[in-house]
C-alpha cells in the first residue's frame, strides 16, 4: 500500500534509514500518488540511488535496476535476441514446418534469463516492482528515445518481436549525475527533484542512523570537516557520510584521539 500523506512518505523513508527533507518527501509522495516517474538529479554521493532501494524495501517490492553506461542501446537494455536461430530456414530436416498461419519464427521469444537486463525482467512475474534507471546521463542520447515510450505507455517496441506491455505499472526512479543535460522530453514525463548535499543538521541525523555507536562529539567533528571540504574547490566533493567497513562503529568510542582523527577522515571521504 502506498503512503497516504507526505508525513507517511517521510516516515517510510526514515524507516529505511533515509533522512529526507520536506521537499524531497513531498516530491516522492506526489510521484507515488500520481504514478509518475521520479527524476532525481544531483552530484554523485547525495543518495539518489538509495531512495529507490528504500522505496523498494518500504513498499515490499522487487528492485529492478538498469545501470546505464556509454553505448547502452535498446537491445542491451531490454532483451537478448537469438540471431543464429532466427537465421534458420523455415523448413529443414532438423526443424519441421510450422503450423499453418503461425510462422515458426514467432516462437522465438526474447530470452529473459536470471541475469537479463532489468528493463523487462519484471514481465514474466507481474508482481509490483520499483524500476531504477540509474545514471541516465551516462547513456547516449538516442537511448532516451527508447525511454520516452517506456515512460509514456510502459511498453517496449522490439523490432524482431513486437510490442511488450508491462503487466503491472512499476514505480520508476531515474537518477542522473548531470554530466550532461537530459532531454526535456524525459523531464516533462517525470516529477523532478534536485538532490543536494545535506546541511549540517541533517547530516548529523544521517550519521546517527548509519552509525549509532559514534559519540556525539566525533559526529560533530565529522560533519564539520565534511561541510568544510564542500566549501573548497575540489574535483569531487564528499558525499553523504557512510561508515567504512574496515572498523565497526562501536570501536570508535574507545579509540585514541589520533586514531579517531584518521577514522574521521576516512568516514568523511568515503
Amino acid at each position: 500500500m502506498l503512503p497516504a500523506t507526505v508525513a507517511d512518505t517521510a516516515a517510510l523513508l526514515a524507516a529505511g534509514g533515509y533522512v529526507a527533507d520536506l521537499a524531497l518527501a513531498t516530491t516522492v509522495h506526489l510521484a507515488l500518488a500520481m504514478r509518475r516517474p521520479l527524476f532525481l538529479e544531483g552530484e554523485p554521493g547525495t543518495g539518489k540511488t538509495e531512495i529507490a532501494k528504500v522505496l523498494a524495501s518500504g513498499l515490499n517490492r522487487r528492485l529492478v535496476r538498469l545501470q546505464c553506461y556509454d553505448g547502452l542501446d535498446l537491445s542491451a537494455a531490454a532483451y537478448e535476441w537469438d540471431h543464429a536461430a532466427s537465421s534458420w530456414p523455415s523448413a529443414s530436416p532438423r526443424r519441421p514446418e510450422a503450423p499453418t498461419g503461425w510462422p515458426w519464427q514467432r516462437h522465438l521469444r526474447p530470452r529473459v534469463p536470471a541475469s537479463a537486463p532489468p528493463a523487462v525482467r519484471h514481465r514474466p512475474r507481474p508482481a509490483p516492482a520499483v524500476l531504477l534507471i540509474d545514471e541516465l546521463d551516462r547513456a547516449d542520447e538516442p537511448f532516451e528515445a527508447f525511454l520516452l515510450e517506456v515512460l509514456a505507455d510502459f511498453q517496449l517496441s522490439i523490432p524482431e518481436y513486437g510490442t511488450v506491455h508491462a503487466a503491472t505499472v512499476p514505480v520508476v526512479v531515474i537518477t542522473s549525475n548531470r554530466t550532461r543535460e537530459v532531454h526535456d522530453a524525459i523531464r516533462r514525463r517525470c516529477l523532478y527533484h534536485w538532490v543536494d548535499y545535506p546541511d549540517a543538521r541533517r547530516e548529523r541525523q544521517i550519521l546517527a542512523r548509519k552509525a549509532p555507536g559514534v559519540p556525539e562529539r566525533l559526529t560533530a567533528e565529522i560533519v564539520a570537516f565534511v561541510q568544510l571540504l564542500r566549501g573548497e574547490d575540489l574535483f569531487k566533493l564528499p558525499g553523504s557520510p557512510r561508515p567504512s567497513t574496515g572498523r565497526p562503529p562501536s570501536c570508535i568510542s574507545t579509540a585514541t584521539n589520533s586514531t579517531r582523527r584518521r577514522w574521521t577522515t576516512r568516514w568523511a571521504c568515503c
